[in-house]
């Protein structure tokens, strides 16, 4: 068997960004003896999440803090506010509450939030397209009372109907897929001539599926690497299945399937949140079980691409 990783993948600069402040929020409040939550887990992938537990960084429940149940214990605790960013409201009720906040928002989603601001206070009605349950879409409407959310072209298209005569702005969640941004975008088109388009999909995600195309072109069957709760993970399996090739989205060496040993070549790629070791765990249980080839690539190939 042959192994070959996709020339992009892994870990992207908003998710180490996070961490390495997460981390150094625990060595400081550690010192401190204080404590450090994160406002919901900091990464969409759990062995990710356990890590960060070991080394002193614990999850704050968000229901729990949205419904007051944590007030009275988080008083001199720090929090961390996730790469995905959170609602104005959020940093308002932490800061009630005595809380240091450590603000590890991707910049990306940053530029998101402040545009969707800006739309909104100059009358435009903003839609956000992507997934509705996703931290980065809630913070980016926190910015924009009123706005709406399309998940699809389909709901795109019912959104707009009933907005006739309003001026429409879209901001795309970044780790949308371009191909259903654009359809989402030409639903609106096609009943709102003038519109406004902010197209923040990060460029981490788009070089992904592109090096997942590249990738697909050269091997049997893919695995891809990550969280079964990352968004962008999630969209990079999608685009592996709709390559044509056997797909199979596993979250560690132990969930890779025995069939995957039958095909003499396999790709490997990985989601922005999908931590290097376990990317690296992957494909050690290929070569030791199949007896491989890995195509080496350059280090920075392997841990994934860096955008500021």
């Amino acid at each position: 068997m042959r192994i070959e990783r996709a020339r992009v993948m892994g870990r992207c600069m908003g998710v180490r960004r996070a961490e390495e402040l997460a981390l150094r929020a625990a060595v400081d409040a550690a010192a401190a003896g204080g404590r450090v939550f994160t406002l919901g887990p900091l990464i969409h992938n759990p062995q990710a999440v356990a890590a960060l537990e070991a080394s002193g960084v614990s999850v704050l429940d968000t229901a729990k803090f949205e419904s007051g149940e944590l007030d009275d214990s988080l008083a001199g605790a720090t929090v961390v506010v996730r790469a995905h960013g959170a609602p104005p409201e959020a940093f308002r009720r932490l800061l009630s509450l005595g809380v240091k906040i450590v603000d590890a928002t991707c910049p990306r989603v940053l530029a998101s939030q402040r545009r969707a601001r800006r739309y909104a206070e100059s009358g435009y009605r903003v839609i956000v397209a992507g997934d509705a349950a996703h931290g980065e879409v809630a913070g980016i409407l926190g910015h924009a009372p009123g706005a709406f959310v399309a998940g699809d072209a389909k709901s795109a298209a019912r959104i707009v109907a009933g907005l006739p005569g309003e001026k429409i702005a879209v901001i795309a969640q970044t780790t949308i897929r371009k191909k259903e941004y654009e359809a989402i975008k030409a639903e609106i088109a096609a009943r709102c001539p003038e519109f406004e388009a902010f197209d923040s999909i990060c460029p981490a995600t788009e070089d992904r599926q592109a090096a997942l195309a590249e990738l697909a072109a050269k091997v049997e069957a893919l695995i891809v690497v990550g969280g079964k709760g990352s968004a962008n993970t999630i969209r990079l399996y999608k685009a592996a299945v709709d390559s044509g090739k056997p797909a199979w989205h596993i979250e560690t060496a132990a969930e890779l399937p025995p069939e995957i040993f039958r095909f003499t070549s396999v790709g490997l790629t990985a989601g922005a949140s999908t931590p290097d070791e376990l990317v690296d765990e992957v494909e050690r249980t290929l070569a030791s079980k199949a007896g491989t080839t890995s195509r080496a690539l350059p280090e920075s190939a392997h841990r994934g691409s860096v955008s500021s």
